[in-house]
């Protein structure tokens, strides 16, 4: 008699048979297991969710009253067949993989990941096993991250150059990781802070929760810009150059995201400035990753797909394509993806 896959790739979502249960659903389901809180990854209708204990509040904010349960990393829960267990994937804070073991057979889907420690999320952790799930959002040779401290000190030269020429610098980044992880590599001694209110609204849960952030002021109706000289203003990308954005007068703008290592895209976006950083693993991170896992079979999601699967088939993997509704890292989301 055949044996059920441990997961199965449905029009609704990952689903694993043994314990009745999906991951990152897209669909309404019953019972979902969500990575962490980004849009294309925890949506609403679910039955209910189980996540990090460090990622329900922000899909709280979200989504609103749902029914939730949270895990810790590296705790063991056994649901139906399967025993299922969350191990940090350095995406956002709270971002997890997720570990699904039936009948000794180990399955690892690992939604959204970066194995650089940015010092604000969990760092990556490989989890050994069998047959892997990995995004390939910049599965391509051409996407290798410069180190972090260098985009600090090249955003922070070009701040202080905005501040110096009395224009304010308006930095486009998602509101949930991006954002927090760009306040940690700004100078404060250059100007203050600025939000917006996506963005000022997810720190507030970050803080809630005890995750150490830069002080910031949020950019409410009643603030008046020009009390705020020298100011850098952190707002989700489709906020740039829009009508809250032109009241500060004078102004450059910037995005931070991994996108910007291709010259193509940064001609034509309108920001002045593009900064490459992203809470994804480049290609050799993504190579690296997938070694460590042991695994030998690949199920390669969102992103460049065709190419990088092609390249683990050529170099002694077993890997295919598999469908999927996640978006990885776009330039026009407001506050989450």
């Amino acid at each position: 008699m055949t044996r059920d896959p441990v997961l199965r790739f449905t029009d609704k979502g990952i689903y694993c048979p043994a314990g009745d249960f999906y991951i990152d659903p897209w669909r309404p389901v019953t019972r979902a297991l969500i990575t962490h809180g980004h849009a294309d990854h925890a949506r609403d209708g679910m039955g209910s969710y189980l996540a990090t204990h460090a990622a329900l509040p922000v899909m709280r904010h979200r989504l609103g009253d749902i029914t939730a349960e949270g895990i810790s990393f590296g705790e063991i829960r056994q649901i139906g067949d399967a025993k299922v267990s969350f191990h940090p994937a350095g995406h956002v804070p709270g971002s997890a993989q997720i570990r699904i073991e039936v009948a000794g057979e180990v399955w690892v889907a690992s939604g959204d990941y970066k194995v650089i420690d940015d010092g604000l999320s969990e760092p990556f952790e490989p989890v050994q096993c069998h047959h892997f799930i990995t995004e390939s959002t910049f599965g391509l040779p051409v996407f290798r991250w410069t180190e972090q401290s260098d985009v600090a000190a090249d955003l922070n030269a070009w701040w202080r150059g905005c501040a110096a020429a009395g224009k304010t610098a308006f930095l486009g980044a998602y509101a949930l990781g991006k954002a927090q992880r760009l306040m940690t590599m700004l100078d404060p001694d250059i100007g203050p802070i600025l939000t917006h209110g996506a963005v000022e609204n997810t720190n507030a849960v970050l803080r809630d929760q005890g995750i150490p952030l830069p002080e910031t002021v949020p950019v409410t109706a009643e603030l008046t810009p020009k009390d705020f000289s020298g100011a850098l203003v952190l707002s989700p990308p489709s906020a740039l150059g829009s009508k809250w954005a032109r009241r500060f007068g004078p102004q450059e703008s910037a995005f931070a995201s991994g996108w910007m290592a291709l010259r193509g895209v940064r001609r034509r976006r309108a920001g002045d400035r593009g900064f490459v950083i992203s809470d994804h693993a480049d290609w050799g991170g993504l190579l690296w990753a997938i070694r460590e896992t042991g695994a030998e079979n690949i199920y390669v999601t969102h992103g460049y797909t065709d190419i990088f699967t092609r390249y683990l088939n050529e170099n002694g993997w077993n890997a295919q394509v598999v469908p999927t509704e996640f978006e990885g890292e776009t330039l026009d989301a407001g506050d989450a993806a």
